[in-house]
């Protein structure tokens, strides 16, 4: 590889897990270590939250319900339409409910297994071990979860897993816990614990003397530019896959908060690791601008298949069943449809490579729901997948009771995000990260439903008891706006904002998102070669070149302005995208998400190379021209040994 890409640093690694008791007690080990904050102290600490998802909106309720000052800032018109809102399947629990063998064990040797050896057994095994108190709490909250006929807590089965741990609220469960975590929110509200910054987008992080200690947001209805201060940062705000342009997060979803806070010092994790979702709408236009998520619950009852012949466009209804291939039940006996997500959408790709692809551009797959129906009845399926039926109808024209659903993949998720340790802080001191916008949990793929599972443990539980440890070592030193930090902060800010309007070239920012993301997906997409990833990294750099010389962004700076808030998220899309492709090059391995073409089984699985690639690729910022610096994190394997994935 060549050596101007990236230069390589010193290693890094997490110091706050205590290592020196068995993985089961390590939590709880490290709440009793962990410095405390008395009642009274609290009142006088500030914390910024930006984001109110479930992990933002969770953690500020929690901290000011501590006592904690907290100030919430969110870019949307109320918290209930953060991204969080449109998960649909479910969450993960270690409950074992239905008494198939699921344990706190299972859920953290299948995470693991899942994200294909790459997470931080530490952070796992307490994701695992607290998921069991998130469904206590949603429950108490008034969460409406699907429940059986005898009132029990219902469950379903999702992709990675033998066992039935997914709770859900039929096909709104993001919504119907971010509706539980917004009434905590509200609460706080009202008792003056937590102030709210609605429609602010942080714009960079303000650090002084090494510390987080504010930041620099803009009122999107005024333009208003204006800095905030705290005694700690935290980061809840989702993670890149708009960098794809097409993909299945909300239009607004962006980077810039983590990526500004990365051009500040705070390591960047695995960007390379990015989730395909193998059951979404497929594109059906050149000019759509998302995509849409049917969730991987449909995958319990649905059956996935093609025609076995190329280019038969038959009605599926007049497709016999052996003229029909269910691939994945034929190559994945142990699991059959719920395979984990990389698998399921690397294999849609491949049929449809082969020429066997449905729908008008062949670039889709069945869902088939005749089976299910006719063992189930409509009513079954109606009252677990109804909403989702209903959407489907709507956005296609099509009845899926009758004609199987059309599916393709489409990027949903990103495992890559800010480094954090055991506590969730970043590298820099007092900037913790929590929710999709860290790296820690799920390795190179993330199974389903366990978004929501990470986002509320990190929000409600683990936050709020190490983040003790740090404000307990203040108070810190008063930061206002005349701080040398702070103006500097500012003006650089100001000045972008300036640069910005200031160009006035040919080309609207849409153009160029679409262009970067169209790169995006061809060359760092479902799969990766050397050959596509050093195109990319010819291109991206002319594209940034063009960017701040040709874009048009109309409109002034002191006013609502969408124009003016998409260029400043394309511009660290841009960025971000180049240290994508150098961290997707440099890993010369098949894991997960990340799937290099040169390094595949003979039967087309992803082949790890855990002697050279075991590890946590951790990069540090460089200003413009100087190669980004790799630090290493080695992954440690003692309780879930290293082996070659296998769902067959």
């Amino acid at each position: 590889m060549a050596l101007d890409l990236f230069t390589v640093g010193d290693p890094i690694a997490d110091t706050k897990a205590p290592r020196d008791v068995p993985i089961g007690e390590r939590w709880s080990e490290r709440r009793f270590r962990a410095k405390l904050v008395n009642p009274a102290n609290r009142r006088k600490l500030t914390v910024i939250v930006v984001g109110t998802g479930l992990a933002g909106g969770s953690a500020a309720a929690t901290l000011g319900e501590a006592g904690y000052k907290v100030k919430s800032f969110w870019y949307q018109d109320s918290p209930r339409r953060a991204h969080s809102v449109a998960a649909q399947g479910g969450i993960n629990a270690a409950k074992n409910y239905r008494n198939d063998g699921d344990s706190v064990h299972r859920l953290f040797y299948d995470t693991v297994k899942g994200g294909d050896f790459r997470s931080r057994e530490d952070n796992v095994h307490r994701l695992a071990e607290v998921s069991v108190n998130i469904i206590d709490q949603c429950v108490a909250q008034g969460v409406p979860f699907a429940r059986e006929y005898g009132g029990l807590l219902d469950n379903r089965s999702f992709g990675g897993t033998q066992v039935s741990r997914t709770f859900y609220a039929r096909g709104q469960t993001g919504q119907q816990l971010l509706y539980g975590a917004y009434q905590a929110l509200e609460r706080q509200m009202a008792a003056g614990t937590v102030e709210q910054f609605a429609r602010t987008e942080m714009l960079d992080l303000i650090v002084v003397d090494g510390r987080a200690r504010g930041i620099v947001a803009r009122n999107l209805i005024t333009g208003e530019i204006s800095t905030h201060f705290a005694d700690a940062v935290v980061l809840a705000t989702g993670g890149y896959s708009n960098v794809f342009y097409l993909s299945t997060n909300a239009k607004g979803s962006n980077a810039t908060a983590i990526w500004r806070a990365h051009k500040r010092g705070a390591l960047f994790a695995n960007p390379c690791y990015t989730q395909i979702h193998p059951t979404c709408i497929p594109v059906h236009g050149e000019y759509q601008s998302k995509l849409t998520l049917m969730s991987e619950s449909l995958r319990n009852d649905g059956r996935v298949w093609v025609p076995k012949e190329r280019g038969d466009d038959r009605d599926p209804r007049q497709i016999p069943e052996d003229e029909r291939d269910y691939y994945l039940e034929r190559l994945y006996p142990s699991f059959g449809n719920l395979v984990p997500r990389d698998i399921a959408s690397r294999q849609a790709k491949n049929v449809c490579d082969e020429g066997r692809g449905v729908g008008p551009n062949g670039l889709g797959v069945y869902l088939d729901f005749a089976e299910a129906m006719q063992r189930l009845g409509r009513p079954a399926i109606e009252a677990k997948y109804g909403n989702l039926f209903d959407m489907y109808a709507q956005i296609t024209g099509e009845d899926p009771y009758e004609v199987p659903m059309r599916i393709y993949p489409a990027v949903h998720y990103t495992m890559g995000g800010l480094w954090v340790d055991y506590d969730l802080q970043s590298t820099i001191p007092g900037l913790f990260v929590i929710g999709e916008a860290n790296f820690s949990d799920h390795g190179a793929n993330r199974l389903g439903a366990s978004a929501l599972m990470q986002g509320l443990a990190d929000g409600y539980f683990v936050l709020p008891n190490t983040i003790n440890d740090y404000l307990a070592s203040g108070p810190f030193e008063k930061v206002d706006a005349g701080n040398p930090a702070a103006v500097e902060a500012l003006e650089g800010v100001r000045a972008q904002t300036e640069r910005l309007l200031s160009i006035n070239g040919t080309r609207t920012t849409a153009s160029f998102h679409r262009e970067l993301g169209r790169l995006m997906f061809d060359l760092c997409g479902m799969e990766r070669s050397e050959e596509s990833l050093r195109k990319a990294l010819d291109r991206i750099p002319e594209i940034r070149q063009e960017f701040w010389t040709n874009v048009k962004v109309p409109g002034e700076a002191g006013r609502f302005n969408q124009s003016l808030e998409h260029a400043g998220r394309v511009a660290d899309f841009i960025e971000l995208a180049e240290l994508m492709c150098v961290d997707a090059l440099h890993r010369n391995e098949s894991c997960g998400g990340h799937f290099r073409a040169e390094s595949q089984t003979p039967d087309g699985e992803a082949l790890r190379d855990d002697e050279n690639y075991a590890y946590v690729a951790a990069w540090e910022w460089t200003p413009e021209g100087a190669p980004p610096v790799l630090h290493k994190e080695a992954l440690e394997f003692d309780y879930v040994h290293l082996a070659q994935r296998s769902y067959k």
